[in-house]
């Protein structure tokens, strides 16, 4: 069995690693690199609070490798002035942006109380932070739809242009349409882009029946850190994780691909910090890559060769030979509880199938197992949690039996 080390986040020495999540009955080991990112973040170019030069410095400056900047229906081109609010938190901020980035940089005006601040183009602060293996930005739109109130927001890694969103006749028509207008996108211009679902709990917009309906998704977020999303569901109604497997089951008696869970921050405020705000920091995915480019962190994460994140850090991931091993990184005090959850041929429902106590564990697939994933719950509190979701946790994606 191969194995490795991923310290810290940081990226990785090259190492011989097999790790697939598809049905392949044999790959070679290949020399890979770990890739810390955020896929789903808001600024002033919608309805975030910071300028997209001050979000993608605190990004990079806490080890972030990469960070998809995915606004409301705009990519941020062209010219757009935000208007800053006079409370003082956020005239304090924009001192300080201007103090940081100076007078050259800064455009401004200010008449009386007004201030109206130009804001820059993905392709002028872009290259402030993009260096070559450490930091990548990715030029994204979270598609904001809808249907009879209900938000139906999708998002879009790696646009090559901005995507108008669709309209229809149902929930699931919209998303429908949505996905396929990305789909189509990506065909005619060659370049690896991934759309995902966002939030389905968030009002309540998009149920169990609606996701089983889709077609051509591969990803959605089973855990967001907005504080309205409603990651565990309520009394009545089912939160991602459950919602996950369930989609599932039923994508694979259809003959589909797995659905893959990304953890992200969607965050809009970067002032106040709190249960209450929408801040950065909360989740992200881990991707196993050749290389930090965009487009192939695009491909592995449809190979599956990711894991999402609140706080627990893997030192290993493997599978190999139907065995799927899993280790947390160790810390003095920090106690790990490792879940294998599976479901069986011919069941309609999950169950855990082993427990360790510990930070290290693995499984072996059996032929009668429709897929396995690993779910890493740490004693460690997740930093500014949302929700009940007080303890950091990890989720591996799913493997079939080979």
């Amino acid at each position: 069995m191969k194995s490795f080390s991923i310290p810290l986040f940081l990226i990785c020495v090259s190492f011989l690693f097999i790790f697939s999540c598809t049905q392949k009955t044999s790959q070679e080991a290949s020399e890979k690199n770990w890739y810390k990112g955020n896929l789903h973040t808001h600024s002033y170019w919608s309805d975030g609070d910071e300028f997209p030069e001050v979000i993608m410095k605190w990004y990079k400056d806490k080890g972030y490798q990469f960070v998809a900047l995915s606004d409301h229906n705009v990519f941020q081109e062209g010219e757009k002035w935000k208007s800053i609010k006079a409370d003082s938190l956020y005239r304090n901020a924009f001192q300080a942006y201007l103090s940081e980035y100076g007078e050259e940089w800064v455009e401004y005006m200010q008449e009386e109380e007004e201030l109206k601040v130009k804001l820059k183009t993905y392709k002028e602060y872009a290259p402030l932070y993009n260096e070559k293996e450490k930091f990548l930005m990715i030029p994204a739109q979270e598609i904001t739809a809808g249907f009879e109130g209900k938000p139906l927001h999708l998002n879009l890694t790696n646009l090559e242009r901005l995507i108008v969103p669709m309209e229809g006749g149902s929930v699931v028509e919209v998303l429908q349409n949505n996905i396929n207008a990305v789909l189509e996108q990506r065909k005619a211009s060659g370049k690896p882009m991934m759309v995902h679902i966002n939030h389905p709990n968030f009002i309540w917009a998009i149920t169990l029946e609606d996701m089983i309906r889709l077609k051509g998704e591969r990803f959605f977020e089973v855990y967001n850190g907005h504080p309205a999303v409603h990651n565990l569901g309520d009394s009545t109604r089912m939160g991602y994780e459950a919602m996950w497997d369930f989609i599932n089951i039923a994508y694979l008696e259809k003959g589909q691909p797995l659905i893959f869970g990304l953890a992200t921050d969607d965050s809009h405020n970067y002032h106040k910090q709190g249960a209450k705000f929408s801040n950065s920091g909360r989740g992200w995915v881990v991707i196993q890559a050749d290389s930090l480019e965009a487009g192939t962190l695009v491909e592995a994460l449809e190979r599956g060769d990711f894991y999402a994140s609140t706080g627990v850090e893997l030192e290993k991931l493997s599978y190999e030979n139907n065995v799927l091993e899993v280790a947390a990184l160790p810390k003095d005090g920090v106690n790990y509880t490792l879940e294998f959850i599976g479901c069986k041929e011919g069941e309609k429902d999950t169950q855990v199938l082993k427990t360790v106590e510990g930070n290290a564990g693995s499984f072996e697939l059996s032929p009668d197992l429709l897929f396995v994933r690993c779910k890493i719950t740490s004693s460690e509190p997740q930093h500014n949690p949302v929700e009940n979701m007080k303890n950091q946790l990890a989720w591996t994606q799913p493997v079939r039996p080979e």
